[in-house]
């Protein structure tokens, strides 16, 4: 039978990426995102637990993320898991299980307060300016944007 895997997290950078070269001249970006849960145990106390998963993004993908987000930034990740396994120079085997980036998205609005203000806006997010403006064949008036469920 043939195996899937895909992962898809939601959270905040925990450091700025770090981009670098392979030998073969391919970009690769490493970067850490904290995920963030909140549950009650059995007393109904609330607790918070927080998760640290590695990701990796390649070429082009890792560039973008390298240029425009730094710690903090919040992102949606969503790839494939990859396990690596190698000898440290101690001779012990280790092992890391991450996230091979195949999408992302920046999350949050620019100037709404949260943590994408930590980065840039990426050239395909489209302006306010050109958010608020309604088309010019619409009447004013006829439609009451705060219905609109989205």
């Amino acid at each position: 039978m043939r195996g899937f895997s895909k992962a898809i997290i939601v959270g905040n950078l925990t450091r700025d990426p770090e981009l670098r070269s392979t030998q073969n001249g391919a970009s690769v970006c490493s970067f850490s995102v904290a995920v963030n849960r909140v549950y009650r145990d059995t007393s109904g106390e609330q607790k918070e637990d927080v998760s640290f998963i590695d990701c990796s993004a390649w070429g082009k993908l890792g560039e973008m993320i390298s240029q425009y987000a730094k710690k903090g930034t919040g992102v949606l990740v969503s790839g494939r898991l990859s396990q690596r396994s190698w000898e440290d120079k101690d001779g012990n085997k280790r092992s890391r299980v991450e996230i091979v980036v195949e999408d992302f998205n920046f999350t949050g609005a620019r100037g709404d307060g949260g943590n994408s203000s930590a980065a840039p806006a990426a050239p395909a997010a489209v302006s306010e300016e050109a958010t608020s403006e309604l088309p010019a064949d619409i009447p004013e008036g006829e439609i009451d944007l705060s219905e609109v469920p989205f």
